[in-house]
Formats: structure tokens, C-alpha cells, sequence
């Protein structure tokens, strides 16, 4: 099997069922956006497997579980927004993870100081790479919203994703605290 098909040569791309758009249709970018959130989670697992001992990283086997979970969970909702008719009734596992998500954060969160400032993204490689994986899950989420003004999206897409989020932000805090490497904040408010 070649992996070139030469059919989105002319800048066209097929959905699930077979129907094309073009690549810049508001739908590639969201799903698009997703494939791109689950390739730096890719790259924060590896970061994770070769800091884990050099960097203190303490519970590097229980994250990269879970983040190999979440990105076949994106998998899932990816395909769900490359259909030109979703099923909004579905994505159980989606609904089960969110609630995972939930359970994690509020796990690392009672590990972590009371956060009175904006962190600055950085600090350990890893942790760094979770702030990327914020950044990239809130514009996908951004990317899906406008998608909602055209197509109907299930609302656990939308809190699943704002939910994940919330987990990088809170992971990233937590790989910085385990390491023994200190967040920088931003003394500054927006008041």
C-alpha cells in the first residue's frame, strides 16, 4: 500500500463517509487540531520515559498510562468531527474519561501549593511540554467551538476538551513539584 493517494493533491480532503471539503473547512481544522494535541502528547510521553530517572519525575509509568488513554480517547472524537453527521448521543468512553480527567486533577492538585499567581509556562522539559499541550488543546477547543456554529457537537466534546486543559495545567505544576523545580509566576494581575 502507497501512503500517497494523490487525491488531496488539489487541496481537498475526505470525511469518514466518504464526502470531501476542503482542508482549511472549519471541521479539518478541529480534528486537525486534535491529531496535533496528540502528537506533542506523543512527545511528552517519550520526555516522560527518558526523564523519569534524571529528572525525579517519581510516577512517570502512572502518567504515561493515562496520557496513552487520552490519546486514543482524541482518536475517537477526532473521527467523531470527521463524520458530516455526528452522533451526539454516543462517546461513552469520552463521558468516563472526563471523569477520570476530574479525579486526576483534583489528585495532583492536593499535592500542589495554593497557586496565587499566573505560572509562567517552563521549568523541567516535561513540565514545559504540558504547557504546549495546554496551549494546543485550548486552540482545538477553540477550533471546535467555531465548528459548533455550523455542525451540531456533542457537549462532552466540548467539556472533555476543556477538561484536558485544566489537566495539562495542573500537570505541569505537578512535574515541576516533583522534581524539586521551582515555578516562576507572574507577579502582575489583570484586576
Amino acid at each position: 500500500m502507497k501512503i500517497y493517494t494523490k487525491t488531496g493533491d488539489k487541496g481537498m480532503t475526505s470525511l469518514c463517509d466518504g464526502s470531501r471539503l476542503s482542508k482549511d473547512d472549519i471541521r479539518v481544522e478541529a480534528y486537525g487540531t486534535l491529531d496535533e494535541l496528540n502528537a506533542h502528547i506523543g512527545l511528552l510521553i517519550s520526555l516522560l520515559q527518558t526523564s523519569s530517572s534524571k529528572e525525579g519525575v517519581q510516577s512517570a509509568a502512572n502518567l504515561t498510562d493515562f496520557l496513552s488513554e487520552i490519546q486514543e480517547e482524541l482518536f475517537v472524537i477526532g473521527g467523531e468531527l470527521a463524520r458530516a453527521e455526528m452522533k451526539t448521543e454516543e462517546l461513552v468512553s469520552t463521558q468516563k474519561l472526563i471523569a477520570k480527567i476530574e479525579t486526576i486533577i483534583d489528585e495532583l492538585s492536593s499535592q500542589l501549593p495554593v497557586q496565587h499567581h499566573f505560572v509562567l509556562p517552563g521549568g523541567i522539559i516535561p513540565a514545559a511540554q504540558s504547557h504546549v499541550c495546554r496551549t494546543i488543546c485550548r486552540r482545538a477547543e477553540r477550533r471546535i467551538v467555531a465548528l459548533s456554529h455550523v455542525a451540531t457537537v456533542s457537549p462532552k466534546i466540548f467539556i472533555f476538551v476543556n477538561r484536558l486543559s485544566d489537566y495539562f495545567f495542573i500537570l505541569s505544576r505537578y512535574l515541576n513539584k516533583d522534581s524539586v523545580t521551582s515555578e516562576k509566576t507572574w507577579k502582575n494581575t489583570c484586576r
